[in-house]
């Protein structure tokens, strides 16, 4: 009898860490509601600027946002793809790369609901964990630390999704923690407004912890050690430096030294953490103080095809994505990665889009899962081997940029990928003698010294 009891135990408690689960990552959809197909270069996108746009298709195009047709598709593709996912993380920038003055509040209320409303519809019965992105906001990137009509109106349109604790934590900092649903009884969510920390928000750059984000992080991963429970962190902007040109950080340093302290603290109960921004598609190490790989931090490419201005930036376009991980719902530990995408230049020829497979992590990289110590593995392999750093780097832009990635190139990604500390960035482009100072920096000190020695003559 004992022994039976024993073989049941096992079979029950056992199985339960190897049960699979799915969840879908989305990021970025940028939706621009007033693009058109004409004939008229300068009258497709109003995101694309001054810049004239030559041949789009009913599909979008890679000097513009998205337009309807392609955030319709994307989510209808996803509920083909994996119709019953555990639930869904949508990391915000749902609002076209446009001027202040051409949007407003009511036109990104407006763009946030109808995406919603897409979603809902799509999967009626899934949860969905959504950040607010720095492009979510008017005037866009001025995050305030306290209630307003934003943060109100948006935790209203979420509020299927959120607990009532986690509807009046929004309305106060746009952030908030919920218990995963289902069988990952131990799992829970950590939503962040990380765009509180972006070095274009100037409303929080002299803040010690605006909003009280840090502290109440800190509350929420102690209590989630106390109760044996394992964290997802999601936010939209993430720490550390973009990968497609040098010295671009997202965080101002101290913010930047605060969440990697947080993290290292707490890093046994974060079984992932996930972040859009970038539209491309890459990942972050973070190591403790012995150097040991601790956690990885998975930047998802965005639905948007839309064309980088940020200077430094060569062939900033993507092909749109979306992505599942597989985990396993016991543990949170993440099991692999896939991506799914479309190639926008034969989507607009054959007339319609076909959402394909991209890669699986494991099989690209050879890897037995998503783990810290695979992902470190996976580094290794991009920085050692040419053939690695190719595939990646095409994977990089979702398929679209065919280029070579070379040394410098080589330099800027891996760089990024392996440190996301200040200082430890800027070490590790000394080591690879690329130039870790800015241009600009570089033309000041310059001008400096001229001046210096003009008066000491």
């Amino acid at each position: 009898m004992r022994l039976l009891t024993w073989l049941i135990f096992l079979a029950y408690f056992g199985g339960a860490g190897a049960e699979p689960g799915k969840f879908w990552h989305i990021a970025d959809l940028h939706l621009d509601p007033d693009y058109k197909v004409s004939k008229d270069p300068f009258q497709v996108c109003p995101s694309a600027g001054s810049q004239p746009v030559p041949n789009a298709g009913p599909w979008g195009d890679y000097l513009c946002d998205s337009p309807w047709a392609l955030i319709n598709s994307s989510i209808y593709a996803m509920k083909e793809i994996n119709p019953e996912p555990d639930f869904i993380l949508w990391t915000g920038d749902n609002t076209p790369h446009v001027p202040d003055k051409k949007l407003g509040e009511a036109a990104v209320l407006e763009i946030v609901e109808r995406l919603t409303k897409l979603i809902r519809e799509v999967f009626p019965d899934t949860n969905v964990y959504a950040a607010l992105g720095n492009h979510d906001f008017h005037p866009k990137n001025q995050f305030p630390v306290g209630s307003n009509k934003i943060y109100n109106q948006i935790a209203e349109l979420w509020k299927p999704w959120l607990s009532n604790e986690s509807i009046a934590l929004f309305k106060k900092g746009a952030f908030y923690s919920e218990k995963l649903p289902g069988p990952s009884r131990s799992g829970r969510i950590v939503v962040l407004n990380t765009n509180l920390y972006y070095t274009s928000n100037a409303l929080t750059a002299d803040m010690a912890d605006p909003g009280q984000q840090f502290q109440w992080l800190e509350d929420v991963l102690t209590n989630a050690s106390k109760a044996g429970d394992m964290v997802y962190i999601v936010g939209h902007v993430p720490p550390g430096f973009f990968e497609k040109t040098e010295n671009k950080a997202w965080f101002w340093k101290g913010f930047n030294e605060k969440y990697l302290k947080v993290v290292r603290k707490h890093h046994r109960v974060i079984a992932g953490q996930f972040f859009g921004h970038h539209h491309t598609d890459s990942f972050r190490m973070l190591y403790d103080d012995a150097g040991a790989p601790i956690s990885a931090m998975f930047i998802t490419p965005g639905v948007t095809p839309w064309k980088t201005t940020l200077p430094g930036v060569v062939n900033g376009a993507n092909n749109p994505a979306i992505r599942v991980f597989e985990y396993d719902q016991a543990t949170l530990s993440l099991k692999d990665m896939v991506t799914y995408f479309v190639n926008l230049s034969q989507a607009n020829a054959l007339g319609k889009p076909r959402w394909e497979l991209e890669y699986r992590l494991t099989e690209a990289f050879g890897v037995p899962d998503a783990s810290a110590r695979s992902m470190e593995a996976v580094l290794d392999h991009i920085a050692g081997d040419q053939g690695a750093l190719q595939r990646y780097y095409a994977y990089n832009s979702v398929s679209y940029d065919a280029g070579i990635c070379d040394e410098a190139c080589s330099t800027q990604h891996v760089c990024a990928m392996r440190q996301v500390d200040f200082n430890a960035y800027t070490a590790c482009l000394y080591a690879s003698g690329a130039d870790p100072m800015p241009q600009f920096l570089l033309l000041l000190l310059l001008a400096a010294l001229l001046v210096l020695c003009t008066l000491a003559l």
